[in-house]
C-alpha cells in the first residue's frame, strides 16, 4: 500500500492561507509558520502529520496528498476543519 507523510497548516478562512502560501513562496519557512499560526495541535511540530495511507485522513487532504507533486506547497484545499496548506514530504 502506498504511504505518504505530509505537513500542513490549518487556518480559519481562505484569505489567511493564501497569504502564508505567498509568504512560504518568498522564502519564509513552512515549519515556523506552522508553529505560530496553525490551528491544529500538529502545528507545534511544525505541521507534520506522520506517515499514513489512503483513507486515513479526510477525502480532500487524500486526493492532493496521494495525487499532487512531492515537495510542493499545496493549497489552499478547504475541508471541513477549515482551509489548509499541504506539503507532500514524501510518498511511496
Amino acid at each position: 500500500m502506498v504511504r505518504a507523510s505530509a505537513r500542513h497548516i490549518l487556518v480559519k478562512t481562505e484569505q489567511a492561507c493564501l497569504d502564508l502560501k505567498q509568504q512560504i513562496e518568498k522564502g519564509a519557512d513552512f515549519g515556523a509558520l506552522a508553529k505560530t499560526h496553525s490551528t491544529c495541535p500538529s502545528g507545534q511540530k511544525g505541521g507534520a502529520l506522520g506517515e499514513f495511507g489512503p483513507g486515513q485522513m479526510v477525502k480532500e487532504f487524500d486526493t492532493v496528498v496521494f495525487n499532487g507533486e512531492v515537495g510542493k506547497v499545496h493549497g489552499p484545499v478547504k475541508t471541513q476543519f477549515g482551509y489548509h496548506l499541504l506539503e507532500i514530504t514524501k510518498r511511496g
